[in-house]
């Protein structure tokens, strides 16, 4: 479902994580405004792809 380089958010809110690693059942991401990518494992089925919501730049 996920593969390496993808943006994913936790399903209950929180910052964009860019995923490192894909396993079996988890995933092993960084925090996109981490600068060091310190490594978080999080279960797969506890993120969603990243995507933005609303009218960003329309006039």
């Amino acid at each position: 479902m996920f593969t390496q380089g993808d943006i994913v958010q936790s399903k209950t809110g929180g910052p964009k994580m860019v995923v490192l690693q894909v396993g079996d059942t988890t995933l092993t991401c960084a925090r996109v405004d981490d600068a060091d990518r310190k490594a978080i494992e999080v279960a797969a089925d506890s993120v969603n792809p990243y995507h933005e919501e609303g009218d960003f730049g329309v006039c």
